[in-house]
């Protein structure tokens, strides 16, 4: 059943990070959103800076950064036609991976086999991962987390979306709602509604959604199918201190 993804995170206090690709309503554009939260004065110091091809998290205020493994990545980057967007430092392996091998369909999975879930005891942070292709709308999710917080087993899942519909996507995040240790997600990606073609718009709704003292950072980039041209929008809740 397709949900109102706005619904869902506005009565999610902690979610985690979250990624979100579909198409817009007109079915001319695909649509992805990625956002992380934090809880901890050290992943809530961060923002999103744009790159060439993407955005990077970096410290707000670098000198209250207190260890920056597992918080500074490039959440998102582009290789050739296809974007990846991920929740840590596995978009580089995707990226370098498709990069030092002729591309094929299972170059996504095959990267993300040398990748397993955080370490981050006892949360043991799932590592979500999409990949997109620019010229038809197609999309792959992943989940890599760990069974039922057993350090030693680690669960891989991917779901290709390669028939996308109209005013559709789906959402996968790394958590699935606030807790001590934090549950990890589970299930299917959910099937949301993509109301909008406009990325302006819709980061304006995702944010509104998103729950007020632990939203950090928003992403969305709207892709133009025909043209493989993208507009790309960040919202950060805090500002970065120049010194």
């Amino acid at each position: 059943m397709k949900v109102s993804l706005c619904d869902y995170l506005s009565g999610n206090e902690y979610p985690g990070r979250g990624i979100c690709i579909g198409l817009a309503p007109s079915g001319k554009k695909a649509m992805i959103a990625y956002f992380i939260m934090g809880r901890s004065a050290n992943s809530r110091n961060r923002v999103f800076d744009p790159i060439k091809g993407g955005i990077c998290t970096k410290a707000a205020d670098p000198e209250k950064m207190t260890d920056p493994h597992l918080i500074i990545y490039n959440p998102v980057l582009t290789f050739k036609k296809t974007t990846i967007v991920t929740n840590g430092d596995q978009t580089n392996t995707i990226y370098d991976f498709m990069k030092s091998n002729k591309f094929s369909g299972y170059n996504f999975e095959a990267a993300l086999k040398k990748r397993t879930f955080e370490d981050d005891k006892p949360n043991w942070t799932p590592r979500i991962s999409g990949l997109l292709d620019m010229k038809t709308g197609a999309y792959k999710l992943s989940i890599l987390k760990s069974c039922d917080g057993n350090k030693k087993s680690a669960q891989r899942f991917v779901f290709d979306y390669a028939e996308p519909l109209a005013a559709e996507g789906h959402f996968i995040s790394t958590y699935k709602c606030n807790g001590d240790p934090i549950p990890s997600f589970e299930g299917e990606p959910m099937r949301v509604a993509i109301d909008e073609d406009d990325p302006n718009e819709l980061a304006g709704k995702l944010w509104e959604a998103l729950n007020e003292e632990n939203k950090v950072s928003l992403f969305v980039r709207a892709i133009k199918l025909k043209t493989q041209e993208y507009e790309d929008v960040i919202i950060n809740k805090y500002k970065a201190v120049e010194r």
